[in-house]
């Protein structure tokens, strides 16, 4: 028989859903030109710069072939660029274009402005337990900041 669950539980459940919600909605109109995999991968380049096919696949924990069949539908779409690798010439390393940071720009604004919104309707000590709660529930997942992932192995 299995323990019952840790009090609160259900709260952060509930929070979850409501976070899924903003995400859903700020990704809604990118999700018109690509799926959310192919996303995931522009933010990863955005984040890091060029990476190479290898690193991301593995940061992605999708197959070889897979990151090639989604690079190469975004490399046609202009959302993301393969570029040469000044440390081999065998190698190949893919960045975001233009298009492509400017797609995770307008996603990550959205979600910011809701996310800002939500906060500004909580008396002050309520907002910081929620950014102290968030932070321990980030390092719980592993999940690094933005200005952390480069640091992180990019």
């Amino acid at each position: 028989m299995s323990a019952a669950p840790p009090e609160g539980i259900d709260e952060l459940l509930a929070a979850s859903r409501g976070l899924l919600g903003v995400v859903a909605r700020s990704l809604a109109p990118a999700l018109e030109d690509v799926t959310v995999p192919q996303f995931r991968l522009i933010v990863l380049v955005t984040a890091l710069g060029p990476t190479r096919s290898g690193d991301l696949a593995e940061r992605l924990a999708v197959g070889p072939s897979t990151l090639t069949r989604n690079v190469d539908r975004l490399v046609a779409d202009g959302w993301v660029e393969r570029l040469p690798s000044s440390e081999s010439r065998r190698e190949v390393l893919v960045g975001a274009t233009d298009q492509g940071r400017a797609l995770v720009a307008d996603v990550m604004e959205r979600r910011r402005t809701e996310i800002v919104g939500l906060l500004a309707s909580l008396p002050d000590e309520d907002r910081a337990s929620v950014f102290a709660g968030a932070a321990v529930l980030r390092r719980a997942m592993h999940e690094p900041l933005l200005e952390e992932i480069s640091a992180f192995g990019g």
